[in-house]
């Protein structure tokens, strides 16, 4: 395994101090975003195509650091009901592929998305309950006629740029946000879909993080350190939806804690030891959005933990049997 950040959380640096930084902490891979709500401060692929120049001097800046890339990310909403910003995160993902294809990088972070209701919705419609039925025939429109549609052309369009891998991460407020519906929509369009796995929007709707390595086995293509909060207070008077604003720390029922600050090392051993066993070997890309911490004090925290849990070194074998 490889330590690796989401690099937007020094999106007000220059790529090149970002990258001088990182290292100093001991981070070995990147994930920087290349459109959609990460934005595009560090990696702009549309100008990255557009000038030879420009991408072969990328290419030695990240070269030169010592730092690779683990994936491009742009996690956006391709199927907004919106056609005019569905565009705009389609363009964006397009890019980031093409991108990906000129570097030589078979992986990409995203989401699913999330579509309205109708042909004449404006905004998107997230389903949590199937009652009364109108809800499963906005299920029905959303899969069955925008989102498996969308991802066949998608993937398609992906092979052709050398992307084998989109790694979907199972995010509340999309149609992909857990074991089954990730299923669903790789079986209906290609193994191509797998998971960008990240434990904090699996544990606040109940489910158990190694549960979901083992159910996922084969499929997970990347992986977010990224910890939660629960606030059994507000959980008990409330329930885990909860829609208060992020910088509602008191009263939410659960926050994003820098990794250790939210679950244990006992917890973070557990996940890591669960992705070796199940075969995924790759980067642990640290995600802070940790608002009770100052950013660099919270992503020296988190490396510091990643670094005592996960694994890095080849198995040695049972030497002793």
């Amino acid at each position: 395994m490889k330590i690796g950040v989401v690099a937007n959380v020094l999106q007000d640096r220059p790529l090149e101090e970002a990258l001088k930084c990182f290292r100093e902490l001991g981070i070995e891979c990147i994930e920087p975003g290349c459109g959609g709500y990460a934005g595009k401060a560090h990696v702009d692929p549309e100008r990255l195509l557009a000038d030879p120049a420009a991408l072969e001097k990328f290419r030695e800046l990240i070269a030169q650091s010592g730092i690779t890339i683990s994936a491009l990310s742009c996690h956006g909403n391709p199927v907004h009901p919106d056609p005019v910003r569905a565009e705009e995160y389609h363009e964006d993902m397009c890019n980031t592929v093409r991108l990906a294809g000129k570097l030589g990088i078979d992986t990409i972070t995203c989401f699913s998305g999330c579509p309205g209701d109708s042909e004449t919705s404006q905004n998107p419609n997230w389903v949590t309950c199937s009652w009364p039925e109108d809800y499963l025939d906005i299920l029905n429109y959303q899969w069955n006629k925008v989102l498996i549609p969308y991802w066949k052309n998608f993937v398609s369009f992906a092979k052709e740029n050398g992307v084998t891998k989109i790694a979907l991460e199972l995010h509340p407020g999309f149609c992909v946000y857990n074991v089954e519906t990730l299923k669903r929509l790789r079986d209906a369009v290609g193994p191509e879909i797998g998971a960008n796995f990240d434990p904090s929007h699996l544990l606040w709707q109940g489910m158990d993080p190694v549960m979901v390595i083992r159910s996922l086995e084969g499929m997970i293509y990347h992986v977010h350190a990224k910890d939660v909060r629960m606030d059994r207070y507000n959980i008990a008077q409330n329930g885990v939806l909860d829609t208060k604003h992020y910088s509602d720390e008191l009263h939410r029922s659960w926050i994003f804690r820098t990794v250790g600050y939210g679950n244990d090392a006992a917890y973070w051993k557990d996940i890591f030891s669960e992705l070796r066993k199940t075969g995924y070997d790759g980067t642990i890309s640290i995600e802070h959005e940790d608002s009770l911490m100052n950013r660099m004090e919270g992503l020296g925290k988190a490396v510091e933990m990643v670094r005592s849990c996960a694994i890095f070194e080849e198995k040695s074998g049972m030497w002793w049997a």
